[in-house]
């Protein structure tokens, strides 16, 4: 890069030190949320919405939750203005949410605005005019005095008309690009527009400041955001609102610095869909706070329902990585991940805590609608023995002992090395039962007939090996180790019987049982096998044979 000389600081501190919001180490309340989707979000689409794909993404935002909505700005498109009178004329909006609607402050865009909002029950009027040094030398060509006129008479038409109208429509001011704006004139301007529609506390004026552009790091738009929030007047009858966009990818970090700098409100989008990078992201800015143990007051537990209504309303995609709404935020690949995720669900069961805890995942799945066996746990080649075991266990039943799930996740992260594919639990499942299951060849086991003594107990083995049947007698501390002995004796096979765990795969009193069978072989490695039967000793048997088949 040989060109960072031509670039410069566009952004401006204080004229005061404002860090009073870095005493706080989190946010500890929601805000008051406002979804500009509609408006913001649909107007960087490729292909806008069209008026049906509006009216059920409206209805999403409802359930969802959102108490504030900006549905358009009805004075730019033919488009907007219908869709608004849509909702209005078909009682669609619901009597505990206000919409927002946009225009700048000029008369005939202000006017046509009204006209469209006639007969909702409640309005937020949101007025804008940009006030960055940029704009006001590049784009207006205007003093700071010409471009506070402007706010200031677009607050006074806006107060006319709500008169006039007998109304009681709420007002929202913007400084457009305050990130580019000086701290002090940002304020004055602000100031302006307050002193023409003096707030009461039954009827707050909001103030938004947004980041139009990203300019600086987050800890200087949350010093700017607590300079106004320390100085605008009437302070108590304003409501202070961000809407961060996302140039410099800190869209959520302005958001939250700037609620701890004292904001009460947040304008954003789901998923942060928003012209260039985007807008902040609503979804993770909330589910932020839920993992803090704060209710966000917004309702993402049908998240799969919401990405796949999201996407087909925009046409955008959602990113598998993007937080918590992503289709692999909480999968867990990598081998080690796995093994702390399903010891820390173990964990989890056993302790019966207050509060999650699982390692590598921040927030419950279970939560937003995710399932466990299919979002968390996914196995490849860079899975392990955790990941595989706790599959087999919660999904099948299957408690491996320790050394076999290694065995198997090995087992697993070939395959899947193999034929360059994710492995889905339904095939790691009949992969065990082909690999570790009632193998009969080419050992296998006819017969069996025990007799106990006094000190032991004896075993009569029917077995074949390649075709050819024996029977074969012996003695051991146990039915498995006798069995054990005969074949050892029958085929003089090297090995020793060094593991054995069982346990039911039902609760019921008729219910098959699995048997799990380690032998070591002269060189110390492991072989392994399985064995389901309603008797357990069978099983046991089928497992061990399975073990020897698997030398």
């Amino acid at each position: 890069m040989k060109n960072s000389s031509k670039y410069k600081r566009q952004y401006f501190l204080p004229p005061v030190k404002c860090m009073d919001w870095a005493e706080k180490d989190y946010v500890d309340h929601a805000p008051v949320w406002c979804s500009v989707d509609l408006r913001d979000g649909n107007q960087a689409l490729v292909i806008p919405m069209n008026l049906e794909q509006k009216v059920e993404f409206f209805k999403l935002l409802v359930k969802i939750g959102f108490k504030e909505i900006e549905v358009g700005f009805p004075a730019a498109s033919e488009t907007e203005y219908t869709f608004l009178r849509t909702l209005i004329e078909e009682n669609l909006i619901p009597d505990d949410v206000t919409i927002q609607v946009l225009t700048q402050a000029r008369e005939h865009i202000i006017k046509k605005t009204f006209e469209a909002v006639k007969g909702a029950k409640n309005v937020i009027v949101h007025v804008y005019n940009s006030t960055s040094l940029a704009q006001r030398e590049q784009v207006f060509k205007k003093s700071k005095e010409e471009i506070l006129r402007i706010a200031v008479e677009g607050a006074k038409l806006l107060k006319e008309l709500t008169e006039k109208a007998g109304e009681q429509y709420r007002f929202e001011y913007s400084p457009e690009s305050f990130t580019g704006t000086e701290p002090e004139y940002a304020l004055e301007v602000c100031n302006a527009v307050l002193e023409v529609w003096k707030p009461q506390a039954d009827r707050k004026a909001i103030i938004n400041l947004p980041v139009t552009v990203q300019h600086s790091m987050p800890h200087v738009y949350a010093s700017q955001v607590e300079y106004m929030c320390k100085n605008l007047k009437y302070r108590e009858n304003v409501v202070v609102s961000l809407h961060p966009h996302n140039d410099r990818g800190c869209g959520v970090a302005d958001s939250e610095m700037g609620l701890l700098a004292g904001a009460d409100r947040i304008e954003g989008t789901l998923f942060g869909n928003g012209e260039r990078t985007g807008n902040v992201d609503i979804v993770t800015l909330a589910l932020n706070m839920y993992s803090q143990g704060v209710e966000p007051n917004l309702d993402f537990t049908h998240m799969t329902d919401i990405c796949e209504q999201y996407e087909n309303f925009t046409g955008m995609k959602i990113n598998e990585r993007s937080p918590y709404s992503g289709a692999l935020v909480f999968a867990a690949f990598s081998g080690s991940h796995q093994d702390a995720i399903a010891k820390g669900m173990h964990w989890l069961d056993e302790k019966k805590p207050e509060h999650w805890t699982v390692p590598y995942l921040p927030i419950d799945p279970t939560d937003l609608g995710r399932n466990y066996d299919a979002d968390v746990i996914r196995i490849n080649s860079q899975s392990g023995k955790g990941g595989v075991g706790y599959i087999l266990e919660t999904k099948f039943g299957l408690n491996l002992p320790a050394k076999m799930r290694e065995a198997m996740g090995y087992t697993a992260k070939a395959v899947s090395d193999h034929t360059q594919k994710e492995l889905m639990p339904e095939e790691i499942f009949e992969l065990f039962k082909k690999t570790f299951e009632n193998k009969v060849s080419p050992f296998s086991v006819r017969e069996v007939h025990f007799n106990r003594t006094a000190d032991s107990m004896k075993a009569e083995v029917t077995s074949s090996f390649n075709g050819k049947t024996i029977t074969t007698r012996a003695a051991g501390n146990g039915r498995l180790d006798a069995v054990s002995n005969a074949l050892k004796q029958a085929y003089d096979l090297q090995f020793e019987l060094v593991t054995y765990q069982e346990h039911a795969l039902e609760k019921s009193s008729s219910s098959r049982a699995i048997a799990y069978v380690g032998i070591q072989k002269p060189d110390r490695t492991l072989a392994w096998g399985a064995g389901i039967d309603a008797d357990i000793i069978s099983a046991s048997i089928d497992a061990l044979v399975t073990a020897i088949n698997n030398r």
